[in-house]
């Protein structure tokens, strides 16, 4: 009878320690993604502003073109 308990303790401690694993590998995903998220999200607004001043840079070279005789 102790045999069967002891190997079911053995079970629930493993399962403990993957659960532990698992548990801070998410959180590592977690703040990674978080992370990328944010780069992401700065990418965007650095890609917004290159596009904005190639806008800009545009319009100025049609209107030298207008100015030229």
């Amino acid at each position: 009878m102790h045999d069967p308990l002891s190997a079911l303790e053995q079970r629930l401690e493993k399962m403990v320690q993957v659960l532990a694993q698992l548990d801070a590998e998410n959180r590592q995903l977690r703040q990674r993604d978080t992370e990328q998220r944010h780069e992401i999200d700065d990418l965007k607004r650095k890609n917004e502003l290159a596009k904005a001043r190639v806008e800009a840079i545009i319009l100025r070279l049609r209107a030298l073109e207008q100015q030229e005789p």
